[in-house]
Protein backbone atom coordinates (compact mmCIF):
# COMPACT_ATOMS: atom_id res chain seq x y z
CA UNK A 1 0.00 0.00 0.00
CA UNK A 2 1.17 3.65 -0.76
CA UNK A 3 2.49 6.44 1.75
CA UNK A 4 0.51 9.44 3.06
CA UNK A 5 3.09 11.37 0.53
CA UNK A 6 3.08 9.07 -2.65
CA UNK A 7 3.43 10.79 -5.96
CA UNK A 8 5.23 13.94 -4.14
CA UNK A 9 8.84 14.25 -5.68
CA UNK A 10 11.42 15.87 -3.63
CA UNK A 11 14.63 17.48 -4.71
CA UNK A 12 16.97 17.40 -1.66
CA UNK A 13 20.20 19.45 -2.57
CA UNK A 14 20.98 19.55 0.60
CA UNK A 15 24.04 17.76 3.51
CA UNK A 16 24.87 16.76 6.59
CA UNK A 17 22.04 16.16 8.64
CA UNK A 18 19.26 19.25 8.67
CA UNK A 19 17.97 18.63 5.09
CA UNK A 20 18.03 15.25 4.45
CA UNK A 21 16.94 13.98 7.57
CA UNK A 22 13.84 16.45 6.45
CA UNK A 23 14.00 14.54 3.28
CA UNK A 24 14.63 11.15 4.81
CA UNK A 25 11.27 11.79 6.53
CA UNK A 26 9.44 12.35 3.60
CA UNK A 27 10.56 9.39 1.91
CA UNK A 28 9.24 7.52 4.42
CA UNK A 29 6.05 8.50 4.14
CA UNK A 30 6.09 7.41 0.09
CA UNK A 31 7.72 10.19 -1.34
CA UNK A 32 9.96 10.00 -4.15
CA UNK A 33 13.35 11.91 -3.18
CA UNK A 34 16.34 12.36 -5.53
CA UNK A 35 19.62 13.20 -3.53
CA UNK A 36 22.05 15.38 -5.65
CA UNK A 37 25.41 15.23 -4.79
CA UNK A 38 29.06 16.80 -5.65
CA UNK A 39 31.54 14.61 -7.55
CA UNK A 40 34.41 13.48 -5.87
CA UNK A 41 33.42 12.99 -2.29
CA UNK A 42 29.50 13.46 -2.18
CA UNK A 43 27.80 14.69 0.68
CA UNK A 44 30.33 15.12 3.67
CA UNK A 45 28.70 12.18 5.87
CA UNK A 46 29.81 10.14 3.31
CA UNK A 47 33.40 10.63 4.75
CA UNK A 48 34.52 9.69 8.50
CA UNK A 49 34.60 6.36 10.29
CA UNK A 50 31.94 3.67 10.18
CA UNK A 51 31.36 3.36 6.43
CA UNK A 52 32.24 0.83 3.95
CA UNK A 53 33.37 2.61 0.30
CA UNK A 54 30.93 5.90 -0.31
CA UNK A 55 28.45 4.23 2.42
CA UNK A 56 28.48 5.63 5.64
CA UNK A 57 26.32 4.56 8.69
CA UNK A 58 25.52 8.67 9.46
CA UNK A 59 24.57 8.94 5.44
CA UNK A 60 22.11 6.22 5.51
CA UNK A 61 20.53 6.73 8.39
CA UNK A 62 19.71 9.81 6.61
CA UNK A 63 19.13 9.54 2.60
CA UNK A 64 17.89 5.60 2.92
CA UNK A 65 15.94 5.02 -0.02
CA UNK A 66 17.15 8.22 -2.26
CA UNK A 67 18.57 7.75 -6.13
CA UNK A 68 21.92 9.43 -5.82
CA UNK A 69 22.86 12.12 -8.51
CA UNK A 70 27.06 13.03 -8.18
CA UNK A 71 27.11 16.08 -10.25
CA UNK A 72 29.13 19.22 -11.13
CA UNK A 73 27.08 22.38 -10.29
CA UNK A 74 30.06 24.72 -11.15
CA UNK A 75 29.31 23.83 -14.56
CA UNK A 76 26.57 25.48 -16.95
CA UNK A 77 25.41 21.81 -17.76
CA UNK A 78 24.87 20.40 -14.32
CA UNK A 79 22.49 23.83 -13.25
CA UNK A 80 20.81 22.92 -16.81
CA UNK A 81 19.84 19.57 -15.55
CA UNK A 82 18.78 20.86 -12.02
CA UNK A 83 16.55 23.04 -13.56
CA UNK A 84 14.62 20.09 -14.99
CA UNK A 85 14.51 18.00 -12.37
CA UNK A 86 13.19 21.20 -10.46
CA UNK A 87 10.26 21.29 -13.36
CA UNK A 88 8.36 18.07 -12.35
CA UNK A 89 9.20 18.40 -8.97
CA UNK A 90 7.01 19.20 -5.72
CA UNK A 91 9.38 20.57 -3.04
CA UNK A 92 13.24 21.50 -3.68
CA UNK A 93 15.49 21.56 0.07
CA UNK A 94 18.53 23.36 0.24
CA UNK A 95 20.65 23.93 3.00
CA UNK A 96 23.77 26.40 1.38
CA UNK A 97 24.81 29.43 3.10
CA UNK A 98 22.67 32.30 2.36
CA UNK A 99 22.40 33.72 -1.28
CA UNK A 100 24.88 30.66 -2.40
CA UNK A 101 21.79 28.89 -4.66
CA UNK A 102 21.24 32.34 -5.91
CA UNK A 103 24.48 32.61 -7.30
CA UNK A 104 24.36 29.23 -8.89
CA UNK A 105 21.44 29.88 -10.75
CA UNK A 106 19.48 27.55 -8.59
CA UNK A 107 17.95 30.16 -5.91
CA UNK A 108 14.08 30.12 -5.24
CA UNK A 109 13.43 32.91 -7.78
CA UNK A 110 15.38 31.03 -11.04
CA UNK A 111 13.50 27.44 -10.10
CA UNK A 112 10.03 29.07 -9.43
CA UNK A 113 9.80 31.02 -12.68
CA UNK A 114 10.56 27.47 -14.07
CA UNK A 115 8.02 26.00 -11.64
CA UNK A 116 5.33 27.76 -9.96
CA UNK A 117 3.99 25.21 -7.92
CA UNK A 118 7.45 24.59 -6.82
CA UNK A 119 7.94 24.10 -2.47
CA UNK A 120 11.42 25.42 -2.24
CA UNK A 121 12.59 25.60 1.17
CA UNK A 122 16.28 27.18 2.01
CA UNK A 123 17.30 25.92 5.85
CA UNK A 124 20.40 28.15 6.98
CA UNK A 125 21.96 28.48 10.57
CA UNK A 126 20.82 31.82 11.50
CA UNK A 127 18.55 32.87 8.45
CA UNK A 128 19.44 35.08 5.55
CA UNK A 129 19.88 38.55 7.09
CA UNK A 130 21.79 39.53 10.47
CA UNK A 131 25.03 39.65 12.19
CA UNK A 132 25.42 35.36 12.06
CA UNK A 133 23.99 34.79 8.79
CA UNK A 134 27.43 34.22 7.03
CA UNK A 135 29.01 32.34 9.80
CA UNK A 136 29.79 28.39 8.60
CA UNK A 137 27.62 26.53 11.08
CA UNK A 138 27.29 23.07 11.99
CA UNK A 139 24.42 21.56 15.44
CA UNK A 140 27.00 22.33 18.51
CA UNK A 141 27.12 26.00 17.36
CA UNK A 142 23.20 26.43 17.44
CA UNK A 143 23.55 24.78 20.91
CA UNK A 144 25.92 27.07 22.08
CA UNK A 145 23.73 30.21 20.74
CA UNK A 146 20.58 29.04 21.47
CA UNK A 147 21.37 28.39 25.83
CA UNK A 148 21.24 24.82 24.99
CA UNK A 149 25.02 24.35 26.24
CA UNK A 150 24.39 26.30 29.45
CA UNK A 151 21.79 24.66 31.05
CA UNK A 152 23.41 20.70 30.44
CA UNK A 153 24.59 21.19 34.04
CA UNK A 154 24.23 18.79 36.73
CA UNK A 155 24.32 19.93 40.55
CA UNK A 156 26.91 17.58 41.43
CA UNK A 157 29.06 18.75 38.68
CA UNK A 158 28.16 21.58 37.28
CA UNK A 159 30.23 22.67 34.55
CA UNK A 160 28.27 23.22 30.94
CA UNK A 161 28.70 20.66 28.50
CA UNK A 162 27.12 19.67 24.57
CA UNK A 163 23.91 17.57 24.30
CA UNK A 164 25.70 14.86 22.38
CA UNK A 165 23.58 14.09 19.68
CA UNK A 166 22.98 16.34 16.78
CA UNK A 167 19.23 18.01 18.75
CA UNK A 168 19.89 20.97 16.79
CA UNK A 169 19.99 19.64 13.42
CA UNK A 170 17.51 17.18 14.39
CA UNK A 171 14.53 19.36 15.96
CA UNK A 172 15.36 21.48 12.54
CA UNK A 173 14.79 18.66 10.45
CA UNK A 174 11.50 17.81 11.72
CA UNK A 175 10.45 21.64 11.91
CA UNK A 176 10.95 21.60 7.99
CA UNK A 177 9.30 18.10 7.24
CA UNK A 178 6.17 19.28 8.98
CA UNK A 179 6.36 22.73 7.10
CA UNK A 180 7.01 21.14 3.68
CA UNK A 181 3.48 18.84 4.28
CA UNK A 182 1.77 21.75 5.71
CA UNK A 183 2.98 23.53 2.60
CA UNK A 184 1.79 20.47 0.42
CA UNK A 185 -1.61 20.42 2.01
CA UNK A 186 -2.35 24.39 1.29
CA UNK A 187 -1.30 24.31 -2.22
CA UNK A 188 -3.90 20.81 -2.65
CA UNK A 189 -6.25 23.57 -0.91
CA UNK A 190 -5.81 26.30 -3.43
CA UNK A 191 -4.20 28.71 -0.91
CA UNK A 192 -1.27 28.63 -2.40
CA UNK A 193 1.12 27.59 -5.59
CA UNK A 194 4.42 26.77 -4.76
CA UNK A 195 6.29 28.77 -1.58
CA UNK A 196 9.63 29.46 -0.37
CA UNK A 197 9.99 28.21 2.90
CA UNK A 198 12.95 29.79 5.11
CA UNK A 199 13.96 27.76 7.95
CA UNK A 200 16.79 29.05 10.34
CA UNK A 201 18.51 26.28 12.62
CA UNK A 202 17.95 29.42 15.71
CA UNK A 203 14.80 29.97 15.34
CA UNK A 204 13.29 26.14 14.95
CA UNK A 205 16.13 25.52 17.98
CA UNK A 206 14.47 28.31 20.09
CA UNK A 207 11.02 26.91 19.23
CA UNK A 208 12.19 23.28 20.04
CA UNK A 209 13.67 24.56 23.62
CA UNK A 210 10.99 26.96 24.61
CA UNK A 211 8.35 24.89 26.45
CA UNK A 212 10.47 23.69 29.25
CA UNK A 213 14.07 25.43 29.81
CA UNK A 214 12.35 29.06 29.18
CA UNK A 215 9.75 29.17 32.64
CA UNK A 216 11.71 31.38 34.21
CA UNK A 217 11.69 33.68 31.19
CA UNK A 218 8.55 33.55 29.56
CA UNK A 219 5.99 35.35 32.07
CA UNK A 220 7.21 38.49 32.16
CA UNK A 221 5.23 40.17 35.14
CA UNK A 222 4.98 38.95 38.82
CA UNK A 223 4.31 35.44 38.94
CA UNK A 224 4.72 32.23 41.45
CA UNK A 225 8.41 31.05 40.85
CA UNK A 226 9.77 27.29 41.32
CA UNK A 227 12.40 25.30 39.79
CA UNK A 228 13.11 24.57 36.28
CA UNK A 229 13.15 21.52 34.62
CA UNK A 230 16.38 21.23 33.88
CA UNK A 231 17.60 22.42 37.42
CA UNK A 232 15.29 19.67 38.63
CA UNK A 233 16.72 16.61 36.27
CA UNK A 234 19.70 14.56 37.44
CA UNK A 235 21.00 11.04 37.43
CA UNK A 236 20.56 9.45 40.75
CA UNK A 237 23.14 7.51 41.81
CA UNK A 238 22.70 3.83 43.80
CA UNK A 239 25.03 1.80 45.83
CA UNK A 240 25.86 0.31 42.73
CA UNK A 241 24.78 2.80 39.61
CA UNK A 242 22.31 5.18 38.75
CA UNK A 243 18.62 5.74 37.28
CA UNK A 244 16.49 8.07 36.82
CA UNK A 245 13.66 9.15 38.15
CA UNK A 246 10.64 11.69 38.16
CA UNK A 247 7.74 12.74 40.50
CA UNK A 248 5.97 15.50 39.11
CA UNK A 249 2.95 14.90 41.07
CA UNK A 250 1.26 14.60 44.40
CA UNK A 251 0.27 11.06 43.98
CA UNK A 252 4.20 10.21 42.56
CA UNK A 253 6.09 11.98 45.33
CA UNK A 254 3.83 9.73 47.83
CA UNK A 255 4.78 6.66 45.66
CA UNK A 256 8.35 8.34 46.20
CA UNK A 257 8.67 8.81 49.65
CA UNK A 258 6.90 5.01 50.04
CA UNK A 259 9.20 3.10 48.16
CA UNK A 260 12.26 4.31 50.25
CA UNK A 261 10.99 3.17 52.69
CA UNK A 262 9.78 6.99 54.34
CA UNK A 263 5.83 7.19 54.40
CA UNK A 264 5.96 10.28 56.89
CA UNK A 265 7.98 12.42 54.24
CA UNK A 266 5.32 13.07 51.89
CA UNK A 267 3.35 14.09 55.40
CA UNK A 268 5.70 16.04 56.68
CA UNK A 269 4.59 19.87 56.37
CA UNK A 270 7.63 21.37 55.07
CA UNK A 271 7.56 18.32 52.19
CA UNK A 272 3.66 17.73 51.81
CA UNK A 273 2.83 20.85 49.63
CA UNK A 274 4.91 21.28 46.12
CA UNK A 275 5.19 24.90 47.21
CA UNK A 276 6.70 24.35 50.36
CA UNK A 277 9.19 21.70 48.73
CA UNK A 278 10.50 23.94 46.18
CA UNK A 279 11.47 26.34 49.09
CA UNK A 280 15.44 26.84 48.80
CA UNK A 281 16.33 25.55 52.06
CA UNK A 282 13.36 22.86 52.31
CA UNK A 283 14.53 21.75 48.54
CA UNK A 284 17.99 21.45 49.69
CA UNK A 285 16.96 19.21 53.08
CA UNK A 286 14.55 16.58 51.16
CA UNK A 287 17.17 16.06 48.50
CA UNK A 288 20.12 14.69 50.95
CA UNK A 289 17.24 12.76 52.43
CA UNK A 290 16.26 11.18 49.19
CA UNK A 291 19.69 10.98 47.60
CA UNK A 292 21.13 9.26 50.93
CA UNK A 293 18.07 7.03 50.87
CA UNK A 294 18.95 5.51 47.22
CA UNK A 295 22.32 5.36 48.34
CA UNK A 296 21.52 2.87 50.64
CA UNK A 297 19.68 0.58 47.55
CA UNK A 298 20.89 -0.97 44.29
CA UNK A 299 19.40 0.07 41.47
CA UNK A 300 17.66 -3.06 40.70
CA UNK A 301 15.72 -2.86 44.34
CA UNK A 302 15.29 1.17 43.39
CA UNK A 303 13.57 0.30 40.13
CA UNK A 304 11.19 -2.34 41.24
CA UNK A 305 10.33 -0.21 44.36
CA UNK A 306 9.35 2.83 42.37
CA UNK A 307 7.74 0.80 39.92
CA UNK A 308 5.47 -0.99 42.62
CA UNK A 309 4.60 2.50 43.89
CA UNK A 310 4.17 3.58 40.47
CA UNK A 311 6.72 6.46 40.18
CA UNK A 312 8.31 6.71 36.29
CA UNK A 313 11.73 5.97 36.24
CA UNK A 314 14.26 3.63 34.26
CA UNK A 315 18.22 2.51 34.23
CA UNK A 316 20.46 3.94 32.57
CA UNK A 317 21.10 1.92 29.46
CA UNK A 318 24.15 1.62 27.55
CA UNK A 319 23.36 1.40 23.89
CA UNK A 320 24.16 -1.85 23.98
CA UNK A 321 21.64 -2.52 26.25
CA UNK A 322 19.33 -0.61 24.58
CA UNK A 323 19.70 -2.46 21.41
CA UNK A 324 18.52 -5.74 23.19
CA UNK A 325 16.13 -4.28 25.47
CA UNK A 326 12.92 -5.96 25.93
CA UNK A 327 10.72 -3.19 25.03
CA UNK A 328 12.81 -1.90 22.06
CA UNK A 329 12.79 -5.71 20.77
CA UNK A 330 9.29 -5.59 21.43
CA UNK A 331 8.36 -3.02 19.56
CA UNK A 332 10.51 -4.11 16.86
CA UNK A 333 12.03 -0.53 16.33
CA UNK A 334 15.59 -1.24 14.87
CA UNK A 335 15.61 -3.11 11.59
CA UNK A 336 18.66 -5.39 10.08
CA UNK A 337 19.36 -5.35 6.68
CA UNK A 338 21.82 -6.39 3.62
CA UNK A 339 23.22 -3.84 2.03
CA UNK A 340 24.95 -5.28 -1.23
CA UNK A 341 28.17 -3.87 -0.75
CA UNK A 342 28.50 -2.49 3.10
CA UNK A 343 26.85 -5.60 4.16
CA UNK A 344 24.78 -5.94 7.28
CA UNK A 345 23.31 -2.44 8.18
CA UNK A 346 20.71 -2.10 11.06
CA UNK A 347 18.79 1.31 11.96
CA UNK A 348 15.52 2.20 13.34
CA UNK A 349 12.48 1.96 11.78
CA UNK A 350 10.37 5.03 10.69
CA UNK A 351 8.39 5.41 14.20
CA UNK A 352 4.81 6.35 12.76
CA UNK A 353 2.20 3.43 12.67
CA UNK A 354 -0.25 4.22 9.95
CA UNK A 355 -3.58 2.57 9.83
CA UNK A 356 -4.15 2.63 5.95
CA UNK A 357 -1.58 4.92 3.99
CA UNK A 358 1.19 2.43 4.91
CA UNK A 359 4.45 2.68 3.25
CA UNK A 360 7.33 -0.21 2.09
CA UNK A 361 9.98 1.62 3.60
CA UNK A 362 12.85 1.44 1.03
CA UNK A 363 15.81 -0.07 2.96
CA UNK A 364 18.75 0.94 0.72
CA UNK A 365 21.56 3.04 0.07
CA UNK A 366 23.25 4.31 -3.22
CA UNK A 367 26.88 4.35 -3.68
CA UNK A 368 27.89 8.25 -4.14
CA UNK A 369 26.44 8.74 -8.54
CA UNK A 370 24.75 5.15 -8.70
CA UNK A 371 21.65 6.07 -9.65
CA UNK A 372 23.25 9.47 -11.72
CA UNK A 373 21.91 8.53 -14.98
CA UNK A 374 18.40 6.62 -14.11
CA UNK A 375 17.65 9.77 -12.54
CA UNK A 376 18.56 12.40 -15.66
CA UNK A 377 16.84 9.52 -18.13
CA UNK A 378 13.56 10.33 -15.82
CA UNK A 379 13.89 13.96 -17.47
CA UNK A 380 14.27 13.54 -20.66
CA UNK A 381 18.29 12.75 -20.98
CA UNK A 382 18.68 10.25 -23.68
CA UNK A 383 22.17 7.81 -24.28
CA UNK A 384 23.78 10.73 -26.22
CA UNK A 385 22.82 13.36 -23.71
CA UNK A 386 24.24 11.27 -20.97
CA UNK A 387 27.62 10.26 -22.88
CA UNK A 388 27.57 14.04 -23.16
CA UNK A 389 28.26 15.01 -19.47
CA UNK A 390 30.22 12.31 -19.39
CA UNK A 391 32.81 13.27 -21.54
CA UNK A 392 32.47 16.96 -20.45
CA UNK A 393 32.72 15.43 -16.34
CA UNK A 394 29.66 16.68 -15.15
CA UNK A 395 28.66 13.19 -14.15
CA UNK A 396 31.12 10.71 -13.30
Amino acid sequence: MAGPLRGIKVIDISAVISGPMACQILADQGAEVVKVEPLGIGDITRLGGYRVGTVSAMFSAVNRGKPSLAIDLSKPAGIEAIHKLAATADVFVQNFRPGATERMGIGPEDLRKINPNLIYVSISGFGPTGPYSNWRVYDPVIQAITGVVSIQQSRDIPIPDLVRTLICDKATAYTAAQAITAALFARLRGEAQGQHLVIPMLDSSLYFLWPDAMMAHSLRGPNTPGPVLYQIYRLQPTSDGHLVYFAAGQPEWQGLCSALGHPEWWDEPRFRDVNERIKPENFVEIGELLNNSFLAMTTEEAIQALHDHEVPCAPILTIDDMLVDEQVLHNQAVHVWDHPTAGEIQQAKPPVRWETTVHETQWATDELGQSSESVLRSVGYDDAALAQLRNDGVIA
